[in-house]
């Protein structure tokens, strides 16, 4: 059985589903091994516009899993540092990999959202969870730093440095309603909507120009990491003229003006 189940529940849409649920999709080898792939070959794929990620059964995805993550390949006969490196690296690199996707992520969060979880959930592009969903960085109480796997620079540009900070010093589990008040999640909606409510969302997006989107996504990750406002005008300053010479652009410029529909070419 896959780990992470990839198909398309319509046009231009992919769904990335976690599918360990019988351990709330802990993280293992073989689940981030899986992920890393999924998330290649959606970005490989220029037709699709929108991904949607989630999680089998009750949960998003509960973190690592305890009862062992597994061995990356080629360090078994290394130290325990040097296999535990590996491991720290191989799930971090999760989080560029999300952002690096050209495809807008949706993470419909369904339950448990903690430590790698969160971290995934952060990564994403945009987020909706259920009324069930419960977000926690454990790291701190299991006598580790509670700054792990991105979520120490994420989690502050997210809702700000002064609330990221109690959350990742107390370790403390919260639910749905404070992760939207905290300007966390987009919004919260019953269990049996989120999905749904994901799929509205990636229909919104993909009714947008391919390459208006790319670069959205782009200049707003890129703009959480420059050092000035400046220098974050100059990016979509450039972007912007970029974009302007599609053929898409120019023909959607024009068909503004005549209230006529576009289909977008990627061109």
């Amino acid at each position: 059985m896959a780990c992470v189940e990839i198909f398309e529940p319509k046009p231009g849409i992919a769904q990335l589903t976690l599918n360990r649920p019988e351990r709330l999709n802990a993280l293992t080898y073989e689940l981030v091994d899986e992920l890393h792939h999924a998330l290649d070959t959606v970005h490989a794929n220029h037709d699709l516009r929108a991904v949607i990620l989630t999680g089998a059964g009750r949960g998003f995805c509960a973190g690592l899993d305890l009862n062992g993550f597994g061995t990356i390949p080629g360090t078994e006969d290394e130290g325990r540092p040097q296999q535990g490196m590996a491991v720290q690296q191989f799930i971090a690199e999760l989080v560029p990999h999300l952002r690096s996707v050209r495809q807008p992520i949706i993470a419909a969060i369904n339950g448990a959202a903690a430590g790698g979880g969160l971290a995934i959930a952060l990564a994403s592009d945009v987020r909706i969870c259920a009324r069930s969903a419960r977000f926690g960085t454990a790291f701190v109480r299991l006598g580790l730093s509670g700054c792990d796997i991105g979520v120490s620079w994420l989690l502050p540009r997210l809702i700000g440095a002064s609330r990221a900070w109690e959350l990742l010093l107390t370790g403390r589990v919260f639910g749905a309603e404070e992760a939207d008040k905290l300007g966390l999640v987009s919004r919260v909606v019953d269990d049996d909507d989120v999905l749904d409510e994901a799929m509205a969302v990636a229909d919104q997006i993909a009714a947008n120009s391919p390459m208006g989107v790319w670069m959205t996504k782009e200049v707003m990750w890129s703009n959480l990491e420059v050092g000035s406002l400046r220098a974050g005008i100059d990016l979509e300053n450039r972007t912007q003229i970029l974009s302007s010479m599609t053929a898409d652009s120019q023909r959607a410029m024009a068909g503004f003006l005549t209230r006529q529909p576009i289909e977008w070419e990627n061109r």
